[in-house]
Formats: structure tokens, C-alpha cells, sequence
């Protein structure tokens, strides 16, 4: 008999939902140069308190929320495998493909209108979020077939491709389960999935963090595998430890530099998953009298409701005005680091406002935009 959802699991996989999408602001808040993080990302700038924590935060401690994210989508789509296929894979169109659609164009929208404006403009510009090549840096200066692209595969809001290989793997769903239920396919399967993942590479629409965690969220479901009580090897005390000294070594890492660093680089890509492993258990099964705490507060339950719409909103917002932060506080002692912890703030605070007003004027408008959640 496969395993229910506990009251309690179900609260932490809502809370740490939540707190996944919060996290995911602030690593779209990170203000050094090179602003595009990956595992083995250098920092093109002197070490600083700043920049040593930034990175630290940005590009170790937070990075588990999308395994995290990717988990609990896997274990509650199989949680809910009894419902046929088709009809599964008609409702995901309209909660995940729909809001795709949406949220790019209204992004495509939002920038057309900052590019008519000589201050938004340059914070367009600076950003380099719409760079197509080296003369052209605007969505006006698009032709019709690149908006087309920029529309359909390569959103503005570049968080979206977590939607869009989510839906990927639900509508393949039947496959991944037969491949993680399969007794001798299963092996062959998560070794290519870890190798893919240890890889930092895609296929098309298909990424390995993303196969990997959906699958084992799928896995866990089916099998059982007991999320409330850690097995011995997953006692939170040890991979805490991992966790911070994984992220902590990684960042001293970054500021080296290719040059110094050589074949190294290739340690940094393993810290970077170890610390990512080492964070989803850390998180899991080590801050429960944190999720209890919070989950009892009637206001944050309230908040965990907005999720969706913070993951829609804030970006192209936070990509935009990082520089326009700059400006207002430039003058101020360690205004990169203010910039980092409150823009995200404002830009969190901001997403529940208009989230909340949605819903309360127009909730037939606020279902379609978040694919019916949050009510």
C-alpha cells in the first residue's frame, strides 16, 4: 500500500515551497560581477565581506531549493498517479503551460514599455537581460521571429524553465515511473541520471537536476521511503557540517580565478552538488522545529499562499532594478550587500501585494495566471 501524505509532511513540503521561492529571489538578487551563476561561476572582483558572503549565500547555501522544488513535485505527482493519464496531463496544460505563456509574454510586455522611457531604458541596457548580440540590447531592435523565440523557448523571466521542464516530466511520467519502479531498469536509470546531473549538462528541454530530483521524489513515493524519521546515514548534525564547510570552501574557491585554478574547477562542481545534497537533507530533516513554528503562525500560512506569484513576478522586476538600487544607494556604506537583502525584500513584498489584490478584484483572473493556486 503506498504511503500517505502525514498533516505534518504536508505542511513542510507547503513551507518549504514557500521558502524555495523566497530563496529563489534573493540568488536573482546576487549583484557581483558575473552576475550568471553557475556551479564553477568566479568572481570577477577583489574578496570582500561582501562579496565572499554574497556568493557564499547565492551560489552554496540557497542552491538546494530547486532539487527541493523538483522533490516534492515528483512525490506528489505520484501521491496522486490513480488519476488517469489524460486527464492529468489536460489539467497540467492549463496550471503550468498556461501561466508559461502568460508570465513571458507579460514580461515581453512589461520590457517593451521600460525601453520608452529613457531611465528604464538604460536599466534595461545595463542589465543585459535582452542582449541578442553585440549592437543590440533592446527588445525593440528585435525582429519578429526572435520575439517569437523569446516568447516560446527562451523567456524573460528566465525562472520559468522550471515550469516548462516540469511539465515535460509530467507528461513522461509513465515512463520515469516504469523506470523507477522497474527492477532492473531503475539501476541503468539514476546512474545516467546521477551522471547527468554530476555533468551540469541538458538535453533540449531536459536538464539533469531536474531528472534527477523529479525522479527521486517519484521513487520515494512509491517505495515508501520514510520522509518523516531519517534513516541512520541521514542524521541532519554531520551534513549540516558538510553543508556549510561544502559552500564556505567552494566560495574561497570562486576568487582564485580560471587562470590560478586549472583542472580544479572541476572540485568546485563537486562541492557545488555536495553542498546542494547536503542542504536538502540539512533542510529536511533538520529544521522541522523551524516548519512547525512558522506553520503555526496564521500569518506566515497566509503568506505560503503567494508562492506561485513570487516565482512569476520577480523577474525581469529584480534583474532590472539592481542597478537602479545602485543609484539610490551609492553613497551609503556597503550599498551591494543593502542591495542584495532588501531589494529582494521589496521585490517579495511587492509580488504578495499585487498577488493579493488580484485574488481579492479579479480571482478568475488570479486562477488563470497561477494555474488555480493559491486560494
Amino acid at each position: 500500500m503506498q504511503q500517505q501524505l502525514s498533516a505534518f509532511n504536508s505542511q513542510k513540503f507547503k513551507f518549504w515551497g514557500f521558502i524555495s521561492m523566497v530563496l529563489l529571489v534573493f540568488v536573482h538578487g546576487y549583484n557581483l560581477h558575473n552576475r550568471y551563476m553557475q556551479p564553477w561561476t568566479m568572481v570577477e572582483e577583489p574578496m570582500t565581506v561582501n562579496a565572499y558572503l554574497q556568493y557564499f549565500f547565492a551560489n552554496g547555501i540557497f542552491r538546494f531549493r530547486i532539487p527541493m522544488l523538483f522533490i516534492i513535485s515528483g512525490y506528489l505527482y505520484a501521491l496522486h498517479d490513480a488519476q488517469p493519464y489524460g486527464v492529468r496531463t489536460k489539467k497540467r496544460l492549463r496550471t503550468l503551460l498556461l501561466p508559461y505563456f502568460i508570465w513571458s509574454a507579460i514580461a515581453l510586455g512589461l520590457t517593451y514599455v521600460f525601453e520608452m522611457f529613457a531611465v528604464t531604458k538604460d536599466l534595461v541596457a545595463s542589465s543585459r537581460l535582452m542582449q541578442v548580440d553585440d549592437t543590440r540590447l533592446f527588445l525593440h531592435e528585435y525582429k519578429w521571429y526572435e520575439v517569437l523565440g523569446r516568447w516560446l523557448v527562451v523567456p524573460v523571466p528566465y525562472q520559468l524553465w522550471f515550469i516548462r521542464v516540469l511539465l515535460i516530466y509530467n507528461v513522461a511520467y509513465p515512463l520515469l515511473k516504469w523506470c523507477v519502479n522497474n527492477k532492473n531498469a531503475k539501476w541503468i536509470f539514476f546512474s545516467l541520471a546521477i551522471l547527468f546531473w554530476l555533468s551540469t549538462t541538458g538535453l533540449f528541454f531536459i536538464e539533469g537536476e531536474g531528472l534527477l530530483f523529479f525522479t527521486l521524489g517519484i521513487w520515494m513515493q512509491q517505495t515508501n521511503f520514510n520522509i518523516t524519521v531519517p534513516k541512520k546515514w541521514l542524521k541532519p548534525l554531520p551534513w549540516v557540517v558538510i553543508f556549510i564547510l561544502s559552500a564556505a570552501v567552494k566560495t574561497r574557491m570562486a576568487f582564485v580565478g580560471y587562470e590560478a585554478m586549472g583542472k580544479w574547477v572541476n572540485l568546485m562542481v563537486l562541492l557545488h552538488k555536495l553542498c546542494i545534497v547536503s542542504g536538502l537533507i540539512t533542510a529536511w530533516y533538520g529544521c522541522n522545529a523551524l516548519v512547525k513554528w512558522c506553520m503555526s503562525k496564521q500569518w506566515f500560512v497566509w503568506l505560503t499562499a503567494f508562492s506561485f506569484i513570487i516565482y512569476a513576478i520577480h523577474v525581469p522586476l529584480i534583474t532590472y532594478t539592481i542597478d537602479g538600487m545602485f543609484m539610490l544607494t551609492n553613497q551609503l556604506p556597503h550599498y551591494r550587500w543593502l542591495t542584495f537583502v532588501i531589494l529582494p525584500i521589496l521585490i517579495i513584498l511587492f509580488s504578495i501585494c499585487v498577488g493579493f489584490i488580484l485574488r481579492k478584484l479579479v480571482p478568475k483572473v488570479y486562477a488563470i495566471l497561477t494555474g488555480g493556486r493559491g486560494f
